[in-house]
Order: C-alpha cells, then structure tokens, then sequence
C-alpha cells in the first residue's frame, strides 16, 4: 500500500541502523523527505542514505546528539536548510540497554532513559511544533515498547521511561489534536536486529514459544506501522498506543 507522502519531510531520530534504518526506507518508498539521524555511528546512515538514493528515494544524514537542547535546535535547523520544514517526527532513539536489580540501579540510569524517552522527544516537540500548527497537519510517533506491558524485571528504568512516553503520547494527542498533529506510539515487540547479535539462541527460542504467532517480527513489520500512522490514512487516529508483536500483548 502507498501511503503518499510526497513532498512531506519526516525526521527518524537514531536511524542508522536496525528499526530506525527501516523506517527511513519505508518513509522514502511512500515518497518523504527522510532525515536520517546519528550520533556515532556515520558508516551506517551513510548505507541507509545510500540504498534509499539507489532505490529513487530522498535522505540526508544528520549528526546530532538528540537529548541535548543546542543539538536539537541545530538539528532542525539543518533539516529545515536542505529539505523545508519537518512534517513528520518519529522518536526512534536509544541508548544501550542494561539489566539491572533494584539494587544496582541508580538515579543516573533513570536519568538516562528518561533523557531519550522523555527529555528528547520533548526538546524535539518544542522545535517543531511550530510550523506544524501553522499548517495544521504533523505526525508525531513515539517508539515505544511492550516491556511497559509485560513489567519486564530488572529493567526498570527502561520501563519506568517507556511508561512515561506513553503518557507523552497521550496527553499530547488531547492538546495537539485541534491543529490536526496527530501523536501515537508503536510498541513493538522484540525484532532481532543488530542491537540483538549477542542474545543467547536459547532467549529467542523461549520467547518465540510463548508468541501466539509463533515467530518473530521483522524491522519492516514496525516500518509499515510507521509509514501507516504517517499517512493521511491515520488521519483520524491519535493519542494511541499499537502493538506490534505478534499477539505477545492485548492492551
């Protein structure tokens, strides 16, 4: 399915690699402007900004260190300088993922999570919604997580920090929806991708038993979601929270 998003620029936060990479491509078959952001890893959105150009579409890459305010600001501004102002947002970045008991677990490693799930997507929000009011139309999408669902052990502050972007998405979806800017979250199940190289074949197997579909996710499963929600055949979705793992959750 096309979803027409020609002529309308999308900003995909932490892209160059796994789902973020994924996202980029979809959004740039459908026709987008696809900024493709990094911190570290350069080679990898050079290939994601190559194969989108082999393929006919539109992206750029964009260094920029989202949870911090001057690099957002500078960030947008750039995007706006090589592609027009941005349509689309989706808050893909992370950081590296550590389980932690309750009694290892620190402010700081809250303070880290809640920096990209919470502080970035709002330093992002602030710079764009802007121009996204004048023109009555945005897209916001979160990526979130079933591991809110599920209460994952030993990973609270990674749960603590998914929970509070749903309630993001929420309250945003009430307070933007009179400017026609929608905001949704995708919470995707666990898709193996290179963040996952190291997981035991024995984890996989033992999540795999217990999905009702009895198979793991793709990045494009979480891709089309997102192109979907991006489109104007989302027009009349908002403030939602989709799952997209297989059936692991029902909430």
């Amino acid at each position: 399915m096309n979803h027409h998003l020609t002529n309308k620029v999308a900003l995909v936060t932490g892209s160059s690699r796994g789902l973020g990479a994924a996202m980029v491509t979809k959004l740039a078959e459908n026709g987008a402007k696809v900024a493709i952001n990094y911190i570290n890893n350069e080679q990898g959105a050079q290939k994601v900004k190559n194969a989108v150009i082999a393929a006919g579409g539109q992206a750029e890459i964009f260094r920029a260190d989202v949870t911090q305010e001057s690099g957002v600001a500078n960030l947008c501004k750039e995007i706006n300088r090589v592609f027009g102002e941005i349509d689309i947002l989706v808050l893909n970045a992370t950081c590296h993922h550590r389980h932690l008991s309750i009694e290892e677990l620190t402010w700081a490693d809250m303070l880290e999570m809640m920096d990209y799930f919470v502080k970035s997507p709002l330093l992002l929000a602030k710079e764009l919604l802007g121009p996204m009011k004048r023109k009555k139309w945005g897209r916001i999408i979160h990526i979130g997580s079933e591991a809110f669902e599920l209460g994952m052990p030993e990973f609270s502050n990674y749960v603590a920090a998914k929970g509070a972007q749903l309630g993001l998405t929420r309250s945003w979806a009430s307070e933007l929806a009179p400017h026609n800017i929608t905001v949704n979250l995708i919470a995707p199940g666990w898709i193996p991708t290179e963040m996952h190289r190291d997981a035991p074949e024995s984890s996989i197997r033992e999540y795999v038993e217990n999905l009702p579909m009895k198979h793991m996710g793709e990045p494009y499963d979480i891709a089309a979601m997102v192109a979907f929600l991006a489109s104007e055949n989302a027009k009349f979705i908002t403030g939602q929270k989709i799952s997209v793992n297989g059936g692991n959750t029902f909430v």
